[in-house]
Order: structure tokens, then sequence, then C-alpha cells
């Protein structure tokens, strides 16, 4: 009996510093990863993306990742470097990000990127620069809004983290 009492003790503590430590890493993730649509309306000419960065107030942190939507055989999405970009100059980018129209870019590096679309469509407002900080702050509860602002995502990874520490969780309270 009193050995069941321990086991019972034992398990009880393990599996809440399961949950301690599954709670804090998906603070960490959701502070860490999150997905911006780029454009309330995406990646097309004659948008104003300054406008849109200062109307969304967004802070855009490593780890995070943008949206490109847009049509692929019409644009291009292409990470260049500032004179490039104040110059509208598309010739020898650092990144071609076009895949499908429906592009994402990861932001791995504290640093201000900065991306066009070729084809003379940056001088039609098509180029936005982003301005990439090291640490996001404390997270508030995330929410979706409309009218194309950005919402967040759940990462594929937290997912997957968040249904390991719940089967480990049942295997300690079960077994």
């Amino acid at each position: 009996m009193e050995n069941s009492g321990r086991t019972t003790i034992g398990k009880t503590v393990l599996s809440m510093a399961i949950t301690a430590v599954t709670v804090m890493m998906i603070v960490e993730c959701a502070a860490a990863e999150q997905l911006y649509k780029v454009g309330s309306r995406g990646w097309i000419p004659n948008y104003n993306y300054t406008d849109w960065l200062n109307q969304s107030h967004e802070h855009f942190y490593v780890g995070d990742w943008l949206l490109f939507v847009f049509d692929k055989h019409s644009y291009n999405v292409l990470e260049v470097n500032e004179t490039s970009y104040e110059n509208c100059n598309d010739q020898g980018f650092i990144k071609n990000i076009t895949r499908g129209g429906r592009d994402v870019v990861q932001l791995t590096e504290a640093r201000r990127y900065y991306f066009l679309s070729s084809g003379g469509y940056c001088w039609n407002g098509m180029k936005v620069a982003i301005n990439v900080e090291d640490f996001a702050p404390t997270p508030a509860p995330a929410s979706s809004t409309e009218n194309g602002s950005p919402s967040n995502i759940v990462s594929r990874q937290m997912i997957i983290l968040i249904a390991f520490c719940v089967a480990l969780e049942w295997m300690v309270l079960f077994l």
C-alpha cells in the first residue's frame, strides 16, 4: 500500500512537471513563430506596403514567417539588398522566394529584409522592407482578424510537441 501511494505521488509530480514544461514550450513557440500575410490584399502592384506596415503596427521577430500571396504567372518575390531595393534593381538578388504564388519565407536573423517584384512591378509599389528584431515580448492571446490583417497560425512543430507531451503524460499516468 505504502509503495503504491509513492508511485501515485511520483506520477502526479512527473505529470505536473511535464505539463509545466509543455506550457513553457508552447509560450516560447508562440512567441517565436508567427505567420504574417504580406499586404491586406496580397502581393499586388499599386499597393503601399509601407502604409500596410504602419497601419498594422506589426513587429517581426527571428523565427517569424512571411506569406506572399500572388499570381505566380505575373509576379515574383525576390529578396534583395538595400541598394537594389531603393533602386528597384532585380539583378543580383539574394534569394528568389517564388515557388507557387503562396510562398513563405522564414525570417532567420535580426536584420532588415528587403523584398521586391521584378519586371518593373517594383516601380508600381511591389516592394517591402521588414525590420526583424531578436526577441518577442511576452505574447498576448492570439486572435484572428478580418480584412487580411495578420493572424497567428500554430506551427507544425508546436502541434507535434503538444501531441508528444500529451502522450508522455498519459503514459506516466496510466502505465
